[in-house]
């Protein structure tokens, strides 16, 4: 007995994990889960189907002997009228218990067909109803997996916009980016270094020497002819 509870234990337990394993399969393949729902519900259609047809069979099969009798007991009546009129006392004597025989069976046989036409149209009832529930299951299926595509289709595209998902070429850019930028620096260095040095400050110096007695030279220059050009104004 102990080692059976352990066995029972066991294929619960083994269950339990086939069960969550199938959950998280379904989760991530929502179209598996409805399509396992809807063959399931297909099956029960197929048995409820099958079920309603005996069902069927059943009330026809009734309605078909409580015509026979009907029928049989207005030919009793018919023949218990002509011995009644013709004195055949024996013979009414047979009829009359053949047709009170008719009676009961008659009366049996319509409670029977009105059960047997109730419970075909509870069967035809629910078996139209379980079609209606495949069908909006299917219209279901159809219309749950078109926005779980949809909302996919949007985080994808948020996360892009968010930078969750930034390509490897825009990466490459910012690299691209902080080179020009210290080419720049590099630049700008040599420029500000290059003046600040004391060699290029002398040459300078000596350009701007050169340039104050070259002006000095032309003055002189300027002046001497001046005086050359008033000294035979003079004269005269």
């Amino acid at each position: 007995m102990a080692n059976n509870a352990i066995f029972a234990r066991l294929s619960n337990l083994w269950t339990g994990f086939i069960s969550l394993w199938v959950s998280d399969i379904e989760k991530e393949h929502p179209e598996i889960a409805y399509q396992n729902a809807i063959a399931s519900m297909i099956e029960k259609y197929s048995q409820l189907k099958a079920a309603t047809g005996s069902i069927i069979a059943r009330r026809q099969e009734i309605t078909a002997r409580l015509d026979t009798h009907e029928r049989e007991l207005a030919s009793v009546s018919a023949d218990l009228e002509t011995a009644l009129a013709t004195n055949q006392d024996d013979l009414a004597v047979v009829l009359i218990q053949k047709k009170n025989a008719l009676d009961t069976a008659i009366t049996d046989l319509r409670a029977d067909a009105a059960q047997a036409t109730t419970d075909a149209d509870t069967a035809k009832d629910s078996l139209i109803q379980v079609k209606s529930e495949i069908d909006k299951l299917k219209a279901e299926k159809d219309r749950m997996l078109a926005q779980m595509h949809s909302a996919q289709a949007r985080i994808k595209i948020q996360g892009q916009l968010d930078g969750l998902s930034v390509d490897a070429e825009v990466q490459a850019l910012g690299a691209v980016r902080d080179h020009i930028k210290s080419q720049v620096a590099q630049a700008s260095l040599g420029a500000e270094l290059h003046g600040s040095d004391l060699d290029v400050r002398l040459n300078k110096l000596r350009q701007s020497s050169g340039s104050v007695t070259a002006k000095a030279q032309l003055e002189a220059m300027k002046q001497a002819r001046a005086a050359a050009q008033a000294t035979p104004a003079k004269t005269l």
